[in-house]
């Protein structure tokens, strides 16, 4: 059965595409057939992720102007490229494996464009039919999708907001991701669309989940040393000073001081976590289904692409094997 799910947020800057583009990728890569829609279509910047001019955008399949195959772009061969073979290289594997497809629709970016899609009557509010149309042949396009295509998963990068095109993505969801950042900011307005948007939709049988972006404390100082505080076992409880590696005395691995002090922030900070988790379900009444740490070499690198393809043994790239593991479960 097809899933399909929307990655919203309540403002800009949570790195909702980003997530959106690795999801999609890592699902590819492990053999389903995965669809990413660009619905941001006041801010979409899909097109400059994946540093391609298509000919046809999904405006044109929203005004009759185009056919499926030519806004959804296959950039399965990005996977074959970029995601590389399974570990065990051998021909009975490689025969045996499921490929997986990713496909890709993008929305243009030019204000003429916007403009048409915002449309509607600006007198009294109320949509006009060439609005309702564009609505049902986005409807549409999902259900291709479906039916033409044979899709896994449907992924949808929304508006961030409570705007007409972020709401028509939200409605044709089965799951809804609701992306944020820790600040006072995000938890307010999360708890905004929690309670005066999410609950309507979920009254009706869809998933909504909090996905906890840039979580902070996973850089460890630069001036924070990774040597280990060794005590001998002869004396464990001893106060003197610890023991250097390699002195000849055997050292007590198990002693609490023997971890490093790397170590044991990263221990204070997952134990941090685990509470700033509780208080965002309870600030929100949404359960949260992955905290993606912030990783440096990622945030503050030049260009990001698909790290999970790259990187796959990165951290990130661990985490977003879990998302996939929850989001299955659900």
């Amino acid at each position: 059965m097809t899933k399909c799910i929307a990655f919203h947020s309540y403002k800009g800057g949570t790195g909702k595409t980003t997530l959106a583009a690795n999801f999609a990728a890592l699902l590819a890569k492990k053999g389903y057939r995965a669809f990413l829609l660009d619905l941001d279509v006041y801010a979409p910047s899909l097109q400059s992720y994946f540093n391609t001019d298509p000919k046809k955008w999904i405006n044109d399949f929203l005004y009759d102007n185009a056919e499926l195959k030519e806004v959804v772009l296959d950039f399965t061969p990005v996977i074959d490229r970029i995601g590389g073979s399974s570990t065990n290289n051998s021909a009975e594997t490689k025969a045996n494996a499921k490929r997986g497809q990713l496909g890709v629709g993008f929305c243009n970016a030019k204000k003429e464009e916007i403009y048409k899609l915002e449309g509607g009557s600006p007198a009294t509010g109320k949509q006009d039919t060439s609005k309702i149309h564009l609505l049902r042949r986005f409807i549409l396009l999902r259900e291709l999708l479906i039916s033409e295509y044979h899709a896994d998963y449907v992924i949808i990068d929304t508006s961030p907001g409570i705007r007409y095109w972020s709401i028509n993505a939200l409605a044709v969801a089965d799951t809804l991701l609701l992306t944020l950042k820790m600040g006072d900011l995000d938890i307010a307005g999360t708890r905004k669309l929690a309670e005066e948007i999410y609950g309507s939709f979920t009254k009706f049988g869809t998933k909504s989940f909090l996905l906890w972006n840039r979580v902070a404390g996973y850089c460890i100082p630069h001036n924070v040393q990774d040597d280990r505080m060794l005590y001998s076992t002869a004396s464990p409880s001893s106060t003197t000073a610890p023991l250097p590696t390699g002195s000849g005395t055997p050292a007590n691995l198990d002693h609490p001081a023997s971890k490093s002090k790397s170590s044991l922030l990263m221990e204070k900070q997952q134990a941090t976590e685990t509470d700033m988790k509780k208080f965002l379900t309870n600030e929100t009444g949404m359960e949260v289904i992955s905290a993606i740490p912030c990783y440096c070499d990622i945030q503050f690198s030049r260009k990001e692409f698909l790290t999970v393809l790259e990187h796959p043994e990165h951290p990130f790239t661990k985490q977003f094997e879990r998302l996939i593991q929850a989001v299955e479960a659900v």
